[in-house]
């Protein structure tokens, strides 16, 4: 099959153009540094022709309340228009598990928008909402670090790793439209705290870590429900201490 993976530059398009191109298919890397963007149309269409399935795992270039709105709805409109026009039989886009909960939050205000336009659309779709990946870590402890402590939150996490997000997209990409939602997720779940200072401290990071009950999701209300699937999620299986293992010591993922 011709395959369009709308964000194929980034951490999960490339190891998801790479692991479809393995499987024997005809793959477009698209994004805007190739030509294609999909916010102002530029080459879409031309890319998106003859195409079989399109993988939306594209990435907001703000985070801007405003601004990542518009980009997921605008993106997610034209893509599905374009998608529409040309036959394509099943559109994947890669979500965030708690989007539906945490809708204070304007990054999963534009991804809920985002997943709309799509479900919308009349194309056939999959929408595959993954947990935190492991890789975000460091902006995790980056976005709580004041004063040179990493006042981290309490609430669970249960993260995965990006190579395994990109291995259960292609496997989606090949299989028929649930015309619904799939989640995913790493096998293990603890509190954030856990993760990221055992992270911080592989890369011997001198921050003092404290835990903040009230820490919050970058300043949205979090519990443990809030961004760990629920029951019927895939759960996908590199765990924590195997992908650490993998990771240069002292290095940032």
């Amino acid at each position: 099959m011709k395959i369009v993976v709308i964000g194929g530059s980034g951490l999960i398009g490339r190891q998801l153009v790479s692991d479809l191109a393995h499987r024997g298919h005809e793959v477009v890397a698209a994004s805007p540094s190739r030509g294609v963007d999909s916010v102002t149309g530029t080459g879409l269409a031309s890319a998106v022709a003859g195409a079989q399935v399109v993988v939306d795992v594209s990435n907001a270039p703000s985070f801007a309340d405003d601004e990542v709105l518009t980009f997921f709805r605008t993106s997610a409109t034209n893509i599905a228009t374009v998608a529409r026009e040309a036959g394509v039989a099943h559109i994947v886009v890669l979500s965030i598990v708690g989007t539906d909960r945490l809708q204070v939050f304007g990054y999963f205000r534009g991804k809920q928008a985002q997943e709309s336009a799509y479900a919308q659309s009349g194309v056939a779709v999959t929408i595959v909402r993954a947990t935190q990946f492991f890789e975000f870590l460091s902006t995790i402890a980056d976005g709580y670090t004041r004063d040179g402590i990493a006042h981290l939150p309490t609430f669970a996490l249960q993260p995965v790793a990006a190579a395994d997000v990109a291995a259960a997209l292609t496997d989606v990409a090949l299989s028929r439209p649930v015309n619904g939602i799939i989640e995913i997720a790493g096998p293990e779940r603890a509190p954030v705290i856990e993760f990221v200072g055992t992270w911080l401290g592989h890369r011997d990071d001198p921050r003092a870590v404290v835990a903040d009950e009230e820490a919050g999701y970058f300043g949205a209300p979090a519990n443990d429900r809030t961004l760990v699937p629920g029951d019927g999620a895939r759960l996908l299986p590199t765990r924590f201490e195997a992908w650490l293992a993998a990771q240069p010591i002292g290095e940032p993922a």
